[in-house]
């Protein structure tokens, strides 16, 4: 990670959330300050069109009316006796122009005398065919809101006849005038919004930065960007829960290695169909066993899917409220995998561990007896053990006819000694030889049930100081065309009914346990049965417990018919 530093100049030109939010919401008052400006011209212009535009047309028509506007328009130079009265209508109403045009629309006098002799503005033929009429209108390049009312005859012979027009006008007041005239409550809303919209904007950034513990916006998008960074960019598996026990966080790692959905986030664990062991880790509900010294484990071994995983869950608190936790897991298959490949190699050495001391033992006993010159006990001796090793030897050559097998039970015999056990071979006992992957996955699979059985075993001989017949382990192989069984007793305590299951499904062991190293053995077990379409079961018997491993041979291991979960 590249770190640059800043000038302080640099850093006091960068803006804090108050001043940003107060930005924001000053444009946005201005915008809707606009907005009330527009509307408000708009409804002023409604309001005068309005109000001036029915004062106009009751002064035209009013004027219209007039007794002396009927007579002159009638006679020659009209403007002397109609200009007075046009005069005054003007000052009482105080409205802009007014004008009297005869029929043809010639101007015959105005307030304006640069309009006599002029044309009438008109919008229309209505005021020409002696309709009133009113509108805006150009008058004298100002616009005018007017009103034309037609001048009828009203007595003599022709009684209606249309004898000219009478238009008064009012000035329409500009956007300019509009807008200052409403500058007063404009300005006033302003001011308000502005005060709202300060002290909003600082409560509401208080709370927004309480809520995100001080940070700046800037802060929050870089501790964003680092979360992403971290979390997809690690090996391991990384899988977080809120109290109701729906996902907020998972890497491509954990998705994977769960076989999540891409879209789940947000779903329970319950939706997504986990259940059993991993459930229970993922949630808090398995119990964390203790060593002897009272620390606590963390991890815990959970088998999913094909899957050996190591999982640590740790709860997340705040000021004690419980937000949550966040649980890493960890691929262990493949390491599973290799143990079981080195199984072989360990048992030859610990065959060899066992047997060289044995032959010390007996070299001393040998030394000894010459030592004290009884040499024919020598001789028995010696007689004697090679009529043991015979038996053993012929026992499992004429019964177990793989030599990897035959081997491996050789060394286990020699190390259930060195713990006062007796390793057994059942007399219905009966193995051929095995194609090696087949051979390797049997050896597995007895390998870790005689040691799960011999640690029982030795269990139920205190202080493990003599021999004693009672601690016994028995293996019996059976095999038919496609399948092999295995089964396993031993003499010890055996296993408690409701743990018949978890030991299994968990990686459970009764034994102390650090760092969730040990108890895979019996969840490899399982593993490998599974995927060669068999099953592993344990029950208790009147001397012990009874362990029964079934597994499909003679075919590839990925066609096994079940998938372990």
């Amino acid at each position: 990670m590249v770190i640059t530093s800043r000038s302080p100049s640099r850093r006091r030109r960068r803006h804090t959330l108050a001043g940003e939010l107060l930005r924001w919401q000053l444009a946005i008052v201005v915008i809707v300050l606009a907005a009330v400006a527009a509307v408000s011209l708009a409804q002023s212009k409604a309001t005068f069109d309005r109000v001036e535009g029915r004062r106009v047309t009751a002064l035209a028509e009013e004027t219209a009316g007039n007794p002396l506007v009927r007579t002159q328009l009638a006679r020659p130079a009209p403007a002397e006796m109609l200009a007075p009265l046009l005069q005054s209508t003007l000052n009482r109403s105080g409205v802009t122009s007014a004008t009297v045009a005869r029929t043809d629309g010639t101007i015959v006098a105005s307030t304006n005398p640069t309009l006599l002799g002029t044309r009438l503005p008109v919008s229309g033929k209505d005021a020409a065919g002696g309709r009133g009429w009113s509108g805006e209108l150009p008058v004298n390049g100002v616009t005018e809101l007017v009103a034309q009312a037609p001048v009828l005859r009203a007595h003599g012979e022709n009684v209606g006849e249309h004898l000219g027009t009478v238009m008064i006008g009012r000035a329409s007041p500009s956007v300019w005038q509009r807008l200052v005239g409403a500058s007063s409550y404009l300005l006033v809303y302003l001011g308000v919004a502005s005060v709202l919209g300060v002290a909003g904007s600082w409560l509401l950034a208080r709370r927004i930065k309480r809520q995100t513990f001080g940070m700046e916006p800037r802060e929050i998008a870089g501790l964003a960007e680092h979360r992403e960074a971290m979390l997809f960019g690690i090996a391991e598996g990384v899988v977080a829960l809120d109290p109701q026990q729906r996902l907020t966080l998972v890497n491509a790692v954990g998705r994977r290695l769960l076989d999540l959905p891409e879209n789940c986030v947000g779903t329970s664990l319950a939706d997504l169909g986990i259940e059993g062991r991993l459930y229970d880790v993922l949630a808090g509900s398995a119990r964390d066993h203790q060593d002897e010294a009272g620390a606590e484990r963390r991890d815990e071994v959970v088998v999913r899917r094909g899957r050996v995983l190591v999982m640590n869950r740790m709860d997340v608190t705040k000021d004690g409220r419980r937000l949550g936790s966040v649980t890493t897991l960890r691929d262990r298959t493949e390491l599973a995998q290799l143990e079981r490949e080195l199984g072989s190699f360990r048992s030859t050495t610990e065959l060899l561990r066992a047997q060289a001391h044995e032959f010390s033992n007996q070299l001393h006993t040998i030394s000894g007896l010459i030592q004290i010159g009884e040499h024919d006990e020598v001789v028995k001796y010696v007689r004697a053990l090679r009529k043991h090793r015979e038996s053993l030897d012929l026992t499992l050559t004429s019964r177990v006819r793989d030599r990897a097998i035959a081997a491996l039970l050789m060394a286990k015999s020699a190390l259930a000694s060195e713990r006062k056990v007796r390793l057994k071979i059942s007399e219905r006992t009966a193995l051929e030889q095995l194609e090696p992957t087949d051979s390797a996955d049997v050896a597995t699979v007895l390998g870790n049930l005689v040691d799960n059985a011999v640690d029982a075993a030795a269990a139920g001989v205190p202080g493990h100081d003599a021999w004693v017949e009672d601690a016994w382990v028995e293996v019996e192989l059976r095999q038919d065309a496609s399948s092999v069984e295995i089964v396993v007793r031993d003499s010890g305590p055996g296993v408690a009914p409701e743990l018949a299951q978890e030991v299994f499904l968990h990686g459970f062991t009764t034994k102390a346990a650090q760092g969730g190293d040990r108890g895979i053995g019996l969840a490899l077990t399982r593993l490998v049965c599974k995927r060669r379409g068999g099953e592993v079961s344990v029950a208790n018997t009147q001397a012990g417990a009874m362990f029964t491993a079934r597994m499909s041979v003679g075919r590839p291991a990925d066609r096994a018919t079940e998938t372990v979960r």
